[in-house]
């Protein structure tokens, strides 16, 4: 690590107050797994020098951070920081927590706030921006209260030079005080591009009725600002070329042997991927396409062949990985049109065999355990395709990982024992002591279980029912403001001609 010559930000004074502290307090004889790294910094307020300790920990659900704590021994200044270093995720992440007035428990929710991530409150058109309380772990109401802190800070020079705008923000600060004691209904929206953000749910495993959680793709500008490598003209050819293909048109880029190309798509997939996807392909041209990294920017290949699978429709498989760094990603989207209704599928396991059937999980899919009271809502875990057994260890890993509070020592022993039985009986599904049934519902009918006979009928262990979409779902994946007429026009017109 470099040495330093400036103390960190104090706009970035967090809410990890007992890990920060304990790093400010620590000298060379802590004892600390990772190593703490003590660097002589510049103190900007007596100009003298001082002392930065620098700490690589792990916080349940924060995952990686790098703690650092200034002190000057001189003026006594202290300053601490946090930093976010863990990867960032394949999706934005959005999550809008609706508070009742007078519920002060509400406000008690862990939140995390990566240094990507804003928060809005609608009623008040008030935003908290990127810069401000960066890589901050703290609760609702410690967000709401610091937040009004640093208005107040100033009030007295704005009093001096602008006494109106300084009254208005004396009648801002009114309102958001009120919201952070709970005498007021609001809305809390935490938007963060990266997905590295949380808002704790205290009924998990199961859905929170007041907090709702969307993930989304990141934009082009979002890309950007995280750091990514974004080329436009790449991005208009990539859509051009994919157009072109779908239509029938000559195919693009490097198309190799049948088994070759195939392979190559294996070594960027995970072995599950490939055996679950190539058991039911067809023989197809594999494309190949330059594309960036999405971990370290270097130039890599994306390949992707469309393929179709018994029982289920046209997918569209896409694999990439990085020679540079080895980061390796995987994709699949189902081609064709939108269906008219969605499907619920219900999987009765009842033995080893059940637990190797493949499984396509959309993104716009929901998963559900009954006899867990296990209940994952629409995006959760995005788009994977696996097997049930894989589908059930993603879910276990992923509720430690964005519920991580709940398994550190910072929760209360009846919550802690709770989740702990939780997870125990999640892990027995896959040891099958008893029948349990797995529930996939997805509004676009874009997921699948494959069957352990090529007859589906004889298949009484899995059921597929269609239904009709509610408005509300229909709302949600923006089908109703979608104006269909003139493309059938098109297609009713070229249908009489031929």
């Amino acid at each position: 690590m470099e040495n330093s010559t400036t103390a960190p930000a104090k706009d970035q004074i967090v809410d990890v107050r007992s890990v920060v502290e304990a790093v400010a307090a620590a000298g060379d004889d802590a004892d600390i797994d990772t190593p703490l790294h003590e660097v002589e910094s510049l103190c900007m307020r007596c100009g003298e020098n001082g002392v930065t300790r620098f700490l690589l920990t792990l916080i349940p659900h924060f995952r990686k951070i790098l703690l650092s704590a200034f002190e000057c021994p001189h003026c006594c200044e202290r300053n601490n920081e946090v930093q976010f270093a863990g990867e960032i995720q394949p999706r934005g992440c959005s999550f809008s927590l609706s508070f009742r007035a007078g519920d002060r428990k509400m406000l008690d929710r862990t939140v995390v706030k990566s240094e990507s991530a804003t928060i809005k409150i609608p009623e008040l058109d008030f935003e908290i921006p990127t810069e401000a309380q960066r890589g901050s772990l703290s609760t609702v109401e410690g967000i709401l209260v610091r937040a009004a802190d640093e208005l107040e800070a100033l009030q007295d020079e704005r009093k001096k030079v602008d006494p109106k705008i300084a009254e208005a923000i004396d009648q801002f600060l009114v309102k958001l005080r009120a919201y952070a004691t709970g005498d007021s209904s609001f809305t809390f929206i935490l938007d963060d591009p990266s997905g590295n953000s949380f808002i704790e749910n205290p009924f998990a495993p199961s859905p929170d009725p007041s907090l709702t959680i969307k993930f989304y793709e990141r934009t082009p500008d979002q890309q950007k600002a995280l750091g990514y490598l974004v080329d436009p003209s790449h991005a208009e050819d990539y859509t051009d070329e994919r157009a072109n293909n779908q239509l029938g048109n000559e195919a693009h880029g490097t198309v190799g042997a049948t088994q070759a190309g195939r392979s190559a798509i294996a070594q960027g997939n995970s072995a599950e991927i490939a055996e679950a996807l190539f058991r039911y392909s067809s023989p197809e041209e594999v494309m190949v396409f330059p594309t960036t990294c999405g971990a370290c920017a270097a130039k890599c290949e994306c390949r992707m062949f469309v393929t179709n699978i018994p029982y289920f429709r046209e997918v569209i498989v896409m694999a990439s990985s990085c020679d540079a760094c080895g980061y390796r990603n995987s994709e699949l989207k189902p081609g064709g049109s939108i269906s008219d209704k969605g499907k619920k599928i219900t999987l009765h396991v009842e033995n080893v065999k059940d637990l190797s059937r493949d499984v396509i999980k959309s993104d716009s899919a929901g998963v559900s355990i009954p006899e867990l009271d296990l209940e994952l809502a629409s995006g959760t875990l995005g788009g994977v395709v696996t097997t049930v057994e894989g589908l059930v260890t993603k879910i276990s890993e992923s509720l430690e990982r964005v519920h991580g509070f709940t398994f550190g020592d910072s929760l209360d022993d009846d919550r802690k024992s709770k989740w702990l039985d939780f997870r125990e009986r999640l892990s027995k599904l896959l040891c099958l002591e008893r029948h349990w049934t797995l529930v996939i519902d997805d509004a676009l009918a874009n997921s699948f279980v494959a069957p352990v006979t090529d007859d589906m009928k004889d298949d009484e262990q899995l059921k597929f029912e269609e239904y009709e979409r509610s408005w509300e779902q229909n709302e949600e994946l923006g089908l109703n403001d979608m104006d269909t007429s003139v493309a059938d026009a098109s297609y009713s017109a070229a249908t009489d001609e031929n």
